[in-house]
């Protein structure tokens, strides 16, 4: 057994240790019941409640989402296509703004982190902002209405001009020493550099993007262009009708095994399922990032 086996743990180091496992427990719990309802029978949910296992498995949520499939399928592309474009556009004209206002030899530096920062804490509100969209951008029903609002954010401006300060500027004066341009030492000298901060605001914009169902709402009403998020929505709010609206109505149609509750989680799975997988993959660089910043010298 080596030194580092032998090592006790100090009250310190058991209490964080007890912390974190409580905090990982409290959030795979509700993830898991979750998946556990939406692969439960309606009315053992109705009887028994909620359970981390099934007292009865039905797939029937799964089977009643999938048999017309094809709107959820489009809804899938247009999210992953919004996602994937407007992921790299947002992020190279956010590493591109925070490069700028990194620069200490970029003259106007100070009026540009001004304006970033007033935009963060004022908007122009929504009016202003639906009439830029659709009147002098005409972006009304085209996909660009859900990527173009989400493209640059000022807060991840600043997260990023923050990793980009760690840079020095002995390493840019060096490019331009051996001729590199400004476009040359951006691209291959200060992207390679601050690539754990550029997995960890991509992957931040892609939640951004991947959960969005209010610019849905607002610019889209071609039913090609439904988005994943707003299709949950709609499904939800159609469920919400169906079993309280029907008896209002005095209607004849039996609902009892309707799969209401495990039909919501279903489409939670659904939706949410994806961006569950993806995130591991970016766990090394999202950790690296948020930890590069608090060294200093």
């Amino acid at each position: 057994m080596t030194a580092v086996q032998r090592k006790k743990l100090t009250l310190f180091e058991l209490i964080v240790h007890t912390f974190f496992i409580g905090l990982s427990v409290c959030i795979l719990v509700p993830l898991l019941l979750l998946v556990s309802i939406s692969i439960s029978d309606e009315k053992s949910l109705n009887t028994l409640g909620y359970r981390l296992i099934p007292a009865k498995y039905s797939f029937k949520a799964y089977d009643l989402i999938l048999q017309a499939p094809k709107q959820l399928l489009d809804a899938y592309g247009v999210t992953v296509t919004v996602t994937c474009i407007g992921a790299i556009i947002g992020l190279f004209m956010t590493s591109l703004l925070a490069y700028t206002m990194s620069r200490k030899d970029y003259a106007l530096r100070n009026v540009t982190m001004r304006y970033v920062v007033v935009t963060m804490l004022f908007s122009g509100g929504l009016v202003p902002f639906y009439i830029l969209v659709t009147q002098y951008l005409h972006l009304k029903d085209t996909i660009w209405a859900l990527i173009v609002p989400y493209l640059i954010s000022p807060f991840y401006t600043l997260v990023m001009k923050g990793f980009m300060d760690q840079v020095p500027m002995e390493t840019i004066e060096s490019a331009k020493i051996d001729g590199a341009g400004e476009w040359r030492t951006f691209m291959t000298i200060i992207l390679p550099l601050v690539k754990p901060a550029l997995a960890t605001v991509g992957l931040f914009i892609c939640f951004i993007y991947w959960n969005d169902w209010w610019l849905g709402l607002l610019f889209i009403d071609n039913p090609k262009l439904v988005p994943l998020q707003l299709l949950l929505y709609r499904v939800l709010s159609t469920i919400d009708f169906l079993t309280n609206g029907m008896a209002q109505v005095n209607v004849d149609i039996d609902l009892s095994t309707f799969p209401s509750l495990s039909a919501r989680m279903a489409l939670t799975v659904l939706a949410a399922g994806p961006m569950l997988f993806v995130f591991p993959f970016f766990q090394k660089y999202f950790v690296k990032g948020l930890t590069i910043g608090a060294v200093k010298g």
